[in-house]
């Protein structure tokens, strides 16, 4: 191809956890491979985070991070990761780097993952920028199928400032999810000065498994397996040492998979409850391959897991997380209407009541192909018909 590359930055912020930074990864990895045919021309690309990313998390050719100093959740809001410096500094200091990234970049297509302006808006003032100096970049907002309960919402959109604002700042807005299971725009979660620009996607679970960071490893599959996992971990502890305990199905080994977020001594806590059939790991290159060979999941019920959950006929509990938010609990509920998941509330949960699932799940499989799964296929489409607008005709709609 000899036409210009099209340039494309993906920004999560990354406080708690692992899956803004592998939403976005999936993301460029379905670009990388799939808008060069549509747009006859090559793609490369910057994903901005703010963690470090580990082994197996692999960019796509064209494709490199930009990592920012960390920030992490604490009940006074959001704190420096590592720095030694105050809130105010590190805003300061990952606003400019991201401004800076973003005029000398000149992205085509500029990705938000969930928060529009970013953490404590860090990036309000970058897209005033870039909307002055490269006023033909398309920006989107990528938002999960579920945010919050409704009223939480409202509050945190109205807190984002003047509606003009968002709507002069933000083109289109993508939903990853399937708007028959759940519709963030009727139940009011969404940002409804965008509703015009919403465009549901999804869920971002084909083909994930295609592109799955796995990188090498020395544990092999067992045969007959039951699988707990708990994503990146750092909210996982109760689920972890409830399943451990938990005596598998006959015939069944259990695979704990504590997350590469958990401490140590926790992980070692998780491990000392395990029983004979229970190997407790701290991560598992290759998980989403590792979920489809179960024979049952136990998981959290956070968008990635339940993602590959879904792209799978494997029989799966889901023990979603209550607090802070109640965007886990709301979407095992939604998807637990539809007959794709089973749902045990954190207060029920036991080791008797998951040995229980377990067995009764063991030789079983679910149909979950009704649900639209292929958001990772129609993400490229609907960036190439984006980057093919007319932008003021695109913008004034």
């Amino acid at each position: 191809m000899s036409a210009a590359p099209i340039r494309v930055m993906l920004y999560s912020h990354d406080a708690q956890g692992l899956g803004h930074l592998r939403r976005n990864l999936a993301l460029a990895h379905h670009l990388s491979q799939h808008l060069p045919e549509l747009a006859q021309a090559p793609v490369t690309g910057l994903l901005v985070a703010g963690l470090t990313p580990g082994e197996g998390f692999e960019v796509p050719d064209g494709f490199d991070w930009l990592v920012l100093p960390g920030i992490v959740k604490s009940p006074d809001g959001y704190q420096p990761r590592r720095l030694n410096s105050t809130r105010a500094q590190l805003r300061h200091l990952r606003s400019q780097v991201i401004e800076a990234a973003l005029i000398s970049f000149a992205p085509d297509l500029f990705i938000i993952d969930r928060h529009p302006y970013g953490v404590r808006q860090e990036l309000l003032e970058p897209l005033r920028a870039l909307r002055r100096h490269h006023p033909d970049t398309r920006v989107v907002l990528g938002l999960r199928e579920v945010l919050d309960h409704p009223a939480t919402m409202e509050r945190e959109w109205a807190n984002l400032g003047p509606s003009q604002q968002l709507r002069e700042l933000v083109d289109q807005v993508w939903v990853y999810g399937d708007p028959t299971v759940h519709d963030l725009t009727s139940t009011g979660e969404g940002p409804m000065v965008l509703a015009d620009r919403m465009r549901f996607t999804g869920y971002l679970s084909l083909g994930k498994r295609a592109v799955d960071f796995s990188g090498t490893s020395s544990v092999q599959v067992p045969g007959l397996f039951v699988l707990t996992t708990a994503g990146g971990g750092s909210d996982a502890l109760p689920l972890l040492l409830q399943s451990a305990a938990m005596e598998p199905p006959a015939g069944h080994q259990h695979i704990v998979v504590c997350g590469p977020q958990l401490s140590e001594p926790d992980v070692a806590q998780v491990a000392r409850v395990a029983g004979p059939r229970t190997r407790v790991l701290r991560t598992w290159p290759g998980l989403s391959h590792h979920v489809n060979e179960a024979a049952a999941v136990i998981s959290m019920g956070g968008y990635n897991t339940v993602c590959e959950i879904l792209s799978t006929s494997v029989p799966s509990l889901i023990v979603p997380r209550e607090t802070p938010r109640l965007e886990q609990l709301i979407r095992a509920r939604s998807l637990e209407r539809c007959g794709a998941v089973e749902v045990l509330r954190f207060s029920e949960m036991t080791p008797a009541a998951l040995g229980q699932w377990a067995a009764s799940a063991v030789g079983r499989t679910v149909n979950r192909e009704r649900i639209d799964l292929a958001g990772l296929s129609t993400v490229p489409l609907l960036a190439h018909e984006l980057l093919a607008e007319d932008v003021e005709e695109g913008r004034a709609a």
